[in-house]
């Protein structure tokens, strides 16, 4: 079983939570480094960019998954895509235990979006608003 901390659209009662098949860990869990997150493109999807220091501590989800649930939810990130998120392992705690720090994969664009994309942020938190603006891609 892996550790998967999920910031975005595979949370809990969020649009892409059918493909996250783990099981949530109880709590909302905060990254320990600040990380910047924005609403990007026309779909508004959630990045968070692999720039430790920058930005807010984020909040999320942590979920435990198998392999076979992983590789979903690597699918659905597309990281082995030019243009996909990264599997990256971060430190993250449940908010107020910081001390209790755990290491979980989480899905990180390696780099900013250009200025011209970003919608909305920098974010500390994916709400439903947020979720409300999010477009699915669309089927090749």
């Amino acid at each position: 079983m892996e550790r998967v901390f999920v910031f975005g659209t595979l949370k809990e009662g969020f649009p892409n939570f059918a493909t996250n098949e783990g099981r949530r860990v109880e709590g909302e869990f905060v990254t320990l480094e600040r990380y910047p997150m924005y609403l990007v493109g026309e779909r508004h999807s959630p990045w968070m960019i692999d720039l430790p220091g920058q930005g807010h501590c984020v909040a999320g989800q942590l979920f435990e998954v198998d392999e076979a649930a992983l590789a979903r939810m690597d699918a659905l990130e597309r990281i082995t895509e030019p243009d996909g998120y990264r599997r990256l392992r971060i430190r993250v705690a449940k908010r107020g235990e910081e001390l209790d720090a755990v290491e979980a994969f989480v899905y990180l664009q390696p780099t900013m979006p250009a200025a011209s994309d970003i919608r909305v942020g920098p974010l500390d938190d994916y709400s439903p608003a947020h979720a409300s603006l999010y477009r699915k891609r669309a089927a090749a």
